[in-house]
């Protein structure tokens, strides 16, 4: 393991992000064409479950082919995925308005870039919080689940608080992971391409977690 926080770990982080910002580049703008084009909506409101079972097979199979893929290959289901994730984001588009959308993104934004900093900052060991992160998310998933019998607004908006809190914590935690992941592979080009892209696929499910959910807190819906 080599230990470098100069500007091997800035161009690493610069990598992060650029396939980050493509991903949510990717996601934001098949979700707008899908919106605003009737034949698109149309073919996602009819195979709505087939598309997002796809999505969660794809990241499923992006998770546990990581230690085996190819750069290239990351990056092909990295895109496929932003892509897909598009297809399931649309009905944003078509239930609130244009500008709560734009304020949300960026308010998410801001809080995003916050956590980002202080994990990347901080001295603080946050691997025992991402254990519990991880089991806080177990919850969530299990209370969405719950509510989606019960259809209770009062209990979305809790379970929509708690998340935007517990993708948070994870948004710090995996700059942290990041960090540890880039000096453990400093001197292995081939692994830090491939981890650059599982870093933007984790920040990238942070990001669009803390937006959906506060676009239920605060996004402003269409008459």
């Amino acid at each position: 393991m080599v230990i470098d926080t100069g500007n091997g770990m800035n161009k690493f982080f610069t990598k992060v992000y650029l396939w980050m910002f493509v991903g949510l580049l990717i996601s934001g703008g098949v979700a707008y064409y899908t919106a605003v084009t009737p034949s698109m909506w149309f073919f996602v409101a009819k195979y709505y479950g087939l598309i997002l079972i796809t999505e969660l097979i794809v990241v499923i199979l992006f998770s546990f082919l990581r230690k085996k893929v190819s750069p290239v290959m990351a990056v092909i289901l990295f895109i496929l995925y932003s892509g897909i994730s598009g297809l399931t984001l649309s009905s944003i588009f078509l239930v609130y308005e244009l500008d709560s959308i734009g304020m949300v993104f960026l308010s998410s934004a801001l809080m995003f870039g916050l956590l980002a900093v202080y994990g990347y900052v901080t001295k603080q060991d946050l691997s025992s919080l991402g254990k519990i992160l991880i089991f806080a998310l177990l919850a969530i998933v299990i209370m969405s689940l719950i509510n989606l019998f019960i259809g209770s607004s009062t209990f979305g908006i809790v379970v929509s608080i708690i998340s935007v809190v517990v993708f948070l914590g994870l948004t710090a935690w995996d700059m942290q992971t990041l960090k540890a992941m880039y000096n453990y592979y400093a001197s292995d080009e081939k692994e830090l391409n491939k981890a650059a892209i599982y870093g933007a696929l984790d920040l990238y499910l942070d990001f669009i977690n803390i937006f959906l959910n506060l676009l239920n807190l605060f996004g402003k819906s269409k008459d």
